[in-house]
């Protein structure tokens, strides 16, 4: 058996690491699955349990070829990171497009900004038109418990402290709006209508909370796609040490291992003759 090469060892003790990663993802993912409301957390379960189990496997695969020189399964190890990473380069891609645009309107003389649904991609536009994706994240605002941060507010306070976006488009009417009696005066925005003073209503169903939810997801995204880049060049660092490690692994297993060249399997003799001949150069040179 050939000595350990440090591409080996490297792949063995981050796939060793990476599978005890795994495990607590897993278990959040069933927690969740066991425990889920109607919130935010909810959504995370399905990725979680997927996200853990694959790092569960592709891990395993890794630490199994590159400890014990197993070499189909660094093969099947190096086409699964090829696909991880094609995969997040795909999904990198795809999270910058449809979340171009937004960054909201600064209103004159208010720390806040305001959001319009008119400022995004069509493809997220669509996904918040449609009620299949609209009510869970709304289920998501409300559980989020934001606009009970602010219910306590004093018009100064409006004028003083800086909203979130979904504060901003879900927890108050467009600053634009104009009341009289508590009644919207005039021809006003259609969220103007749509306000409520009541906690459970507010402006959930306003446009601009729809604004405010997709302002938040790209948001959320850009701060994603910086970790997104981060694990791509880890990965392709892990895929070169990899294919280091699976050519080691081969060779282990060939007919001539690391140390032993052809000539001197086919002849013996042939290292003793090499090493008199380079000998004789090397006095004749000095």
């Amino acid at each position: 058996m050939y000595p350990y090469r440090f591409s080996n060892m490297l792949i063995g003790y981050l796939n060793l690491g990476t599978l005890l990663a795994s495990i607590p993802i897993i278990g959040a993912g069933l927690w969740l699955a066991k425990g889920s409301t109607a919130t935010c957390s909810s959504i995370l379960q399905t990725p979680l349990l997927v996200i853990g189990f694959v790092v569960l496997l592709i891990s395993l695969a890794g630490f199994v070829g590159a400890c014990f020189h197993v070499a189909w399964a660094l093969w099947l190890y190096l086409v699964a990171i090829m696909l991880l990473i094609a995969f997040l380069l795909g999904i990198t891609a795809f999270g910058f497009a449809v979340t171009a645009g937004g960054g909201g309107t600064q209103i004159p003389g208010r720390p806040y900004r305001e959001y319009h649904i008119s400022d995004y991609s069509s493809w997220l536009q669509h996904h918040m038109q449609d009620m299949k994706y609209w009510k869970p994240a709304l289920a998501c605002v409300v559980g989020s418990k934001a606009c009970a941060k602010i219910e306590n507010w004093t018009p100064m306070d409006y004028l003083q402290h800086d909203l979130t976006p979904i504060q901003s488009g879900c927890c108050k009417p467009p600053t634009a709006c104009q009341y009289s009696g508590g009644m919207p005066v005039g021809a006003q925005d259609e969220d103007c209508y749509r306000w409520n003073n009541a906690a459970d209503i507010l402006c959930y169903q306003c446009n601009s909370c729809k604004a405010g939810v997709m302002e938040q997801i790209r948001q959320d995204w850009h701060k994603i796609s910086v970790l997104n880049v981060i694990v791509l060049v880890a990965l392709i660092c892990i895929c070169a040490c990899g294919c280091c490690a699976f050519r080691n692994a081969r060779r282990s297993l060939s007919e001539y291992p690391y140390g032993v060249n052809r000539m001197s399997k086919i002849n013996p003799r042939w290292d003793y003759y090499w090493g008199r001949w380079f000998r004789g150069r090397r006095e004749q040179l000095y």
